[in-house]
């Protein structure tokens, strides 16, 4: 199942990473465990983040995608399944569905 994974960085945090020569080669280094599909890097509510697309088997994969964010960053780390469009396809009979249904 494909995931968005939102990574924020406490500013204090980052910027420790960052003095120490640590931040990036971390990152790369968990990024390399974890193989997404794609990663962007920009700022969220002021500090540093990360949006991350990673295609997961199943939910007992989470722990090993969240704890190194939280372990080496103390990061804030939200998951949320996404689609897209073929995904999106095959769940539109379902939502037509839903619309005769509800709406």
């Amino acid at each position: 199942m494909r995931f968005l994974l939102i990574v924020t960085i406490p500013v204090e945090t980052g910027n420790a990473a960052a003095r120490a020569g640590k931040l990036g080669m971390t990152i790369g280094s968990i990024l390399a465990e974890l193989k997404p599909e794609a990663s962007y890097f920009t700022d969220r509510d002021g500090q540093r983040a990360g949006y991350i697309i990673l295609d997961l088997p199943d939910a007992s994969h989470i722990p090993a995608v969240a704890e190194p964010f939280f372990l080496a960053f103390n990061a804030k780390v939200e998951l949320h399944p996404v689609m897209n469009p073929a995904d999106l396809e095959k769940a539109s009979g379902t939502i037509d569905q839903a619309a005769k249904k509800y709406g």
